[in-house]
């Protein structure tokens, strides 16, 4: 296992999330180690979570993959299902591996392939859905179409995945977060810091992004984020 890649996979564990009020921000004391306060998180109804939610409800024993940064509040949730939680920090990864450089590594074929082979090392049709979050905003776009072709594989037919991209066309920076699952319908959005987007989207694009796929439905959030849950 490579040091700069962060993978868990882990099933059974159950632990409280943080109480949350939809729109007001509150502390994230979830795994916390003692010391000081931590950073306080907003919390707020999605309904593309609620969509993920809804559609894996019936079932039990299914592989989640998550993409974003690993926080005990999505494994807690997830597990406690009765599901198994693969995760892969991609925002990380995509720094240590191409040092922050959007269009020099990530157009050529052989840093791609190796980056999908330490990130997305899974068997054909392995996973029942993945989290996405916000990372393929900030790919350049051949490694964001190779990315798209490896999940579109892994991914079982009729399973779902659920991304968020900046709805605002601008390549200024925004912010980037750390999405927390605190029920089915409601995340506690976290702060990682200011990031400019390698490429802007909006519905016609997504939906040419995501074109192989089977169907894509989008939601539009006041903190001008675009949910989209995608079936394959």
């Amino acid at each position: 296992m490579l040091p700069e890649r962060l993978r868990t996979i882990l099933r059974g564990h159950s632990a409280a999330a943080p109480p949350a009020v939809n729109g007001q921000r509150i502390p994230d004391s979830s795994a916390q180690p003692p010391g000081p306060a931590p950073d306080s998180v907003y919390a707020r109804h999605s309904h593309g979570l609620e969509q993920f939610f809804a559609y894996i409800k019936d079932y039990s024993g299914l592989s989640i993959l998550d993409l974003g940064e690993t926080n005990q509040a999505n494994i807690n949730f997830i597990t406690s299902l009765g599901h198994k939680l693969y995760s892969e920090d991609f925002l990380r990864s995509l720094d240590a591996s191409f040092n922050g450089e959007a269009e020099a590594g990530q157009s050529h074929p052989a840093e791609i392939e190796n980056f999908l082979r330490q990130n997305l090392d899974y068997g054909e049709a392995q996973l029942d859905g993945v989290l996405v979050w916000d990372v393929l905003q900030y790919m350049a776009p051949p490694l964001l179409a190779a990315t798209l072709n490896r999940l579109y594989h892994i991914v079982k037919p009729g399973s779902y995945l659920l991304a968020i991209f900046n709805a605002q066309e601008r390549l200024t920076p925004r912010p980037v977060y750390t999405f927390k699952i605190h029920d089915d319908a409601t995340l506690l959005l976290a702060d990682r810091g200011l990031r400019p987007p390698v490429q802007t989207f909006n519905n016609r694009t997504l939906e040419k992004l995501f074109q192989r796929f089977d169907s894509l439905k989008f939601f539009l959030t006041r903190e001008q984020l675009r949910e989209v849950i995608v079936k394959r």
